[in-house]
Order: C-alpha cells, then structure tokens, then sequence
C-alpha cells in the first residue's frame, strides 16, 4: 500500500525547516571539529605529556578517531528510533549529547591534576560526542530532503551539509583568535577550555531552533500507511536495520564506497594539515589555522552551488567530479604547502575543500533518495557513518603515522588517492537517483509487505 502523497512544504516553513537543520549541525559539527583542531594543537601536551611531540599527537589522534569507532553505534541506533518515532527527536537528544559532551570536556583535569584519569576521561566524553553525531547527520539531511521541492532537492538538502565547513569555520575561528590573543602558556593553561565551554550557549540556541519545527511530512505519511496495513491487514513492519540489510545492501556498499574519498581528504586537509604544516614545513600554528579558516569559509559558499548542480546533471556526475578532481589535487596539494608561504597553503587548502564539496554536497540527497521512507533514516545513517570508521577516524592518524615513517608526503598523497579511485567505482556501479519521489514506495517488492518481526 502506498503511502498517501503529502503536500508540499510552503516555501517559508521550508527555510525554516533549513535554518533548523543548518544550525544544529554546525553546532554538532562545531563541537566534533573543535576536538580535531585540540587533538593536533593542544592535547597531545596536555592529557599524553610523557610521550615525545609526534607520539603524542599520534595518541590525540587515537582519542580522536575512537570518536568515529562510536559513529556507526550512534547510526543503528538513532537510525531505529528515527524510522520508528520520527526525525524530529531524535535530533533534539543527539544536540543535548553532543554539547553535554563538548561542555564537559571544557572542564576536565588534565595529566598534571589526575594522571592517567584524564586520558580515559576525555576518551569517554569522545565515544558521547562519536555517538550523538552518528545520529546526527541522518536526521539533520532527511528533515530537509522529506520537507523539500523535489525538483531542488539537491540544493536544498546541501545546506545542512553546510553545516561541517561552518561548523569548522566557528571552532578554527574561535581557536584562531584565542591563540592570537594568549601567550602560548594561557592558551595551554585555561584558553583551550574555552571554546568547550562555549558549546553550552550553542546547545540552548539550536534547541531552541529545533523544537519550533514540524516532523517531515513524507515520514507521518508513511507512519499512518504503517499503522493502516498493521490494522487492516495485521501486517508488522519488519525491524528498520533488518530492511535495510535485506533490500537496500548494495546501496549501503555504495553509499560507504562513496565516502571514503570524500571523508579521507576532508580530514587529511583540515585536521592533518595543521600537523603538516606547522611540523614539517615549520609554518605557525595562527597560520595553519588562518588557511584552513579562509579555506573553510570559501567550503561554506561552494556547496549549496554544488547541490544545485546536481539538481541539474545529476548527483553522480557531480560526484565523480569532486572524487576525481580531490585525487588529482594531492600531489599539487602538498607541493604548495612545502612552499611554505602563507598564499601557497591558502591556495591548497581552498581547492582542495572546493573539490570536495563536489561531493559532499549531492550527498545528502543522493543518500536520501537510495532508501524507503521507514528504513530512510537507518539506510543513509548506516551507510554514512559506517565507512566513517574505516575512512575519517584513521585518516590523521594514518597520516601522521606515514609522515613518521617517510618523512614526506608522497605516501599521503598516494593514500588519498587510493580512496578516490575507491569512491569512483563505488559511484560507477550506483544508479542515478535525482528523479525519485521520496514519498513513492514504502517496500521495493510485493514480498516485502510480509510480515516481519517487530522492533
């Protein structure tokens, strides 16, 4: 039984619906970034000082990617919840987690006050912050993509994808100005906790935004065909995770294939360059994060320009775009950055994050449009959040380790190509999903209407 179409959003509660989702994920994202930009800048002296330099940033780097180990949980689990309850909520409890989180890490002890407490301490408050964002990101692209004009969808959708650059813009902004403004000893003693702490007045700003906007209108649609078919024909709908696995298994391995170029590169030219760039060429840390700054802020504008592209030729055109053009860029990547000017490094970071938003901005369509409406949120969240393990959690870490090893970047930009070709192939075998109605079909065969086991 189809689900009754729903009727389209007006134009101004759609904004709306885009202001909510655009705000609280900069302030997730916020939040999950601050801690990349610590992790290479502060915390490998203040919570692993008996390690020499590198080692210890390699071991911030660890507290770093144990925060994407918990994605994929935080994916199963606010993916069931929100195929089952509904988008909205599930976004409000992922918000408190995150900036609970990001406010309790403002006021741990470091090394010096408890030991080896403060370590696992901050790796806790991590797993917090890795969980709420697996969550997050599925409900945040979906509110926007079920709410949206299908012809525009893709523009639409891009904007909460805004939401990592921005996001990245307020914590290297925040961090950047603090270091300018702090001696080095200030910064280490007490700024850093600063932008942690900040995290708890973000947190009752998108709270705020969020509970002023309506559930998707395409997910209460299909939620009343749920209940019908469980009524009149007695028909349990089978777990969201279950579905998944059975009917939309090739879409997950796309959608995991597609992230591996675009979730490497990210974190190779955002969070491992200000390791490569202040240790290897020697540049300062103000400068390092003044590029990624400007770089991010042109990342910002780039992406709903991307979204809209994919609108017109499609999401995977757009996206072979960005995969291919990051792979080509690697090695003029680092060639500039070894420059060691400031304009060299600019220039690098900022056509690296454009290219990348060529596929990180049809993403969150194109994900969308892979699933049914009640599998939606755990078939997007799954595929995103899963690869992320094996994509952006090692990422700086893997860096960092071949920059240990060879001294230079060759075997970086060599590792990052790899996931590019990866990311080709994957959006190769996907089929085109511009023109899909999201609200069309619940279940892809007529044996999906079985009865399945309950939640």
């Amino acid at each position: 039984m189809a689900a009754a179409t729903p009727s389209p959003t007006p134009p101004g509660s759609l904004k709306r619906i885009v202001a909510a989702s655009l705000i609280g994920t900069t302030i997730e994202w916020y939040d999950f970034f601050l801690y990349g930009s610590a992790a290479a800048l502060v915390f490998n002296k203040l919570f692993f000082p008996e390690s020499d330099p590198l080692v210890g940033t390699l071991l911030s780097f660890l507290t770093y990617a144990v925060g994407f180990a918990a994605r994929p949980l935080g994916a199963l689990v606010f993916g069931h919840y929100g195929d089952r309850l509904g988008r909205k909520k599930l976004l409000v409890l992922s918000l408190l987690l995150m900036g609970g989180a990001t406010f309790a890490i403002g006021l741990l002890p470091t090394h010096a006050t408890v030991g080896s407490a403060a370590p696992v301490l901050l790796t806790v408050l991590r797993l917090v912050q890795g969980f709420a964002l697996g969550g997050e990101w599925g409900g945040a692209v979906l509110l926007v993509s079920e709410h949206g004009d299908a012809k525009r969808r893709g523009f639409w959708a891009s904007w909460p994808q805004t939401g990592a650059p921005a996001g990245q813009l307020l914590a290297t902004g925040v961090l950047s100005a603090l270091t300018a403004l702090l001696s080095e000893a200030a910064f280490a003693s007490w700024g850093w906790r600063i932008p942690f702490l900040l995290s708890g007045v973000l947190v009752i700003v998108g709270l705020w935004i969020r509970l002023s906007v309506d559930e998707s209108p395409v997910f209460k649609a299909a939620l009343a065909a749920a209940e019908e078919r469980k009524v009149v024909a007695g028909q349990v709908e089978k777990m969201p995770l279950v579905a998944v696995l059975r009917h939309h298994w090739r879409d997950v391995l796309v959608a995991m294939g597609a992230r591996m170029a675009e979730n490497i590169s990210y974190y190779v030219i955002t969070a491992f360059i200000l390791v490569y760039a202040t240790t290897q060429v020697g540049l300062s840390k103000q400068t390092a994060l003044n590029a990624v700054l400007i770089g991010s802020a042109v990342h910002f504008a780039v992406i709903p320009l991307w979204g809209a592209l994919s609108d017109r030729l499609g999401r995977r055109p757009v996206y072979l775009i960005g995969a291919i053009g990051v792979g080509a860029w690697m090695f003029p990547f680092f060639a500039l950055i070894d420059r060691g000017t400031f304009g060299s490094l600019l220039l690098a970071v900022t056509v690296g994050l454009v290219l990348h938003g060529a596929m990180y901005a049809p993403q969150a369509a194109f994900f969308s449009e892979m699933f049914a409406t009640r599998m939606r949120y755990s078939g997007a969240s799954i595929g995103a959040q899963f690869s992320s393990v094996a994509a952006g959690a090692p990422a700086p870490l893997i860096a960092t380790a071949l920059l240990a090893d060879y001294g230079n970047s060759t075997p970086i930009a060599l590792y990052v190509i790899a996931a590019a070709l990866l990311t080709v192939v994957a959006i190769a075998c996907a089929k085109e999903t511009r023109d899909r109605d999201l609200g069309e079909i619940e279940e892809r065969t007529p044996a999906d209407a079985k009865v399945g086991a309950d939640a």
